[in-house]
């Protein structure tokens, strides 16, 4: 697995809320907004991104980062193989990512997950 992005996730109240400070004060364009969550990314390096998010969609639990890697499948079958908790399982998402939640050893949530091709 090779990781291709960490993606904080900021937990807030509402999602909605708040998207000038990220847009015009610091310059992020929005790369996405579901309502739920809403994603500002860098204009010139795309890897620099923030998501606010007040409520997963699907998952039982909001996450604190969003990791993108290469293999998804690979990264699942590796965290069962450790033993590590899995909060959310392998899924296709709707909006064209696969993904799963998995407990770090500190007790945080991260969702570890790759673009559906």
């Amino acid at each position: 697995m090779s990781v291709r992005r960490i993606i904080p996730n900021l937990n807030v109240d509402d999602a909605a809320a708040g998207h000038e400070f990220y847009e015009e004060f610091l310059g992020l364009a929005k790369d996405l907004d579901m309502g739920w969550i809403a994603s500002f990314r860098s204009t010139t390096d795309p890897s620099v991104q923030v998501s606010l998010v007040s409520g997963d969609a699907t998952a039982p639990e909001q996450s604190a980062l969003s990791i993108k890697v290469d293999d998804v499948d690979a990264a699942y079958a590796d965290a069962r193989r450790r033993g590590y908790e899995i909060v959310y399982p392998l899924t296709d998402e709707p909006w064209g990512i696969r993904r799963f939640f998995v407990r770090d050893p500190h007790g945080v949530v991260i969702n570890i997950s790759r673009y559906v091709e």
